[in-house]
């Protein structure tokens, strides 16, 4: 059953693509804005917000997202500083950052380690191609959206990128393939980990086609061991991730996203030896004029064993959808002010109501004020 729902998300992302009009992939940080010293770029990031859970969760976190994940509060998602360094043959990024998003996102990396957002030294090993070796923190190709509120159609960013890795740790080899196609390939500590948690390496690819200045598609894979000390049943995993973007700074823009998972498990009271998990999105952008637009999300994603999920209250099947609009005021070239209104629904009570019932809905608004310079 889950196999043909996943096969019927991925053929509807394909129908109604026409002919299509440089687009930037969500594994790469922007390094248009920043102070430029000669091969140097530093940047600086600040992502304010506040929102409201209308749940009223007790903990004041809200559920099941690491992004701007507060409730009732005016708080930093994301400030971050950014050192780019590129010449002919050499390249490094290092970029520390602070907020609730890294305390939700990084927590369980070591003290050391879990403020890095990215931290990576490049080489180009041929000189007369691009063929780029990267090693350390890097960012992550699955989904269609970022850490980075500012480069996204919506503020908030779609449960499918809440539960994959934001973050990869290991080495990156890009190469090109031919006109528009590009590779890399990926030798990982695992799953989100700076730390490595067991023996085992595991291998990411990224496939990227672009047919035109104005879109972009990328398909990407993940297998690996994912057995820890928390989770001890658990085995490989095998991922996969199809995403398209469109015309990101036109007045009509489109991503959408769609991917399934597979997670080995050798728990003896487990139904099944291969769990697992999968999702879809639709978000669409429609601009006005050069200062205001409007964009719009639908997503479902479906996690029937609680592989990615731990609910706060379990009732079976994770089966979750969400929709909302999202108004994006551009105040000056590096400032930008948002407000968004998100709706979760289910068929099961997944959330606990500020009454402390379960109940099956959650109404989110977040408004948030972001610069970068």
């Amino acid at each position: 059953m889950w196999i043909s729902r996943a096969i019927l998300l991925v053929s509807g992302l394909f129908s109604g693509i026409s002919a299509l009009s440089q687009v930037a992939n969500t594994s790469e940080m922007d390094t248009a804005f920043g102070i430029h010293i000669n091969k140097l770029v530093i940047g600086i990031y600040l992502d304010t917000y506040y929102g409201y859970d209308f749940d009223e969760p007790t903990n004041s976190d809200i559920p099941y997202v690491v992004c701007s994940s507060r409730h009732n509060e005016a708080n930093v998602n994301l400030a971050m500083l950014e050192f780019q360094y590129h010449s002919d043959r050499l390249r490094a990024c290092i970029a520390p950052g602070f907020g609730t998003y890294v305390q939700a996102n990084n927590s369980s990396e070591p003290v050391g380690l879990r403020n890095l957002i990215e931290a990576h030294a490049g080489i180009k090993l041929l000189r007369k191609k691009e063929v780029w070796l990267d090693f350390g923190v890097l960012g992550s190709p699955y989904s269609s959206e970022s850490p980075f509120s500012k480069d996204q159609l919506m503020y908030t960013r779609s449960l499918a990128t809440e539960f994959v890795p934001y973050y990869l740790t290991g080495a990156k080899l890009g190469f090109p393939m031919g006109k528009g196609l590009s590779a890399h390939i990926y030798i990982l500590n695992g799953w989100q980990q700076m730390m490595d948690l067991n023996s085992s390496k595991s291998i990411g690819t990224q496939l990227e086609w672009r047919p035109g200045e104005k879109s972009l598609f990328n398909w990407n894979t993940f297998i690996g061991d994912e057995r820890s000390s928390m989770r001890p049943f658990d085995r490989m995993r095998y991922f996969t991730d199809f995403y398209w973007i469109f015309n990101p700074e036109g007045k009509f823009s489109i991503t959408s996203c769609a991917y399934i998972g597979l997670q080995q498990t050798v728990d003896p009271l487990s139904p099944k030896k291969f769990l697992p998990w999968y999702t879809a999105n639709f978000i669409a952008r429609a601009s006005f004029n050069k200062m205001v637009s409007l964009s719009g999300r639908f997503e479902f994603f479906d996690d029937p064993y609680d592989v990615m999920v731990t609910p706060i209250n379990p009732v079976g099947e994770f089966l979750d959808y969400s929709a909302g609009l999202c108004l994006n005021v551009r105040l000056f070239d590096h400032a930008l002010w948002r407000f968004e209104g998100r709706h979760f629904f289910s068929r099961s009570d997944l959330y606990i109501d500020k009454n402390g019932n379960p109940f099956n809905q959650m109404p989110w608004v977040v408004s948030s004020v972001t610069m970068w310079f």
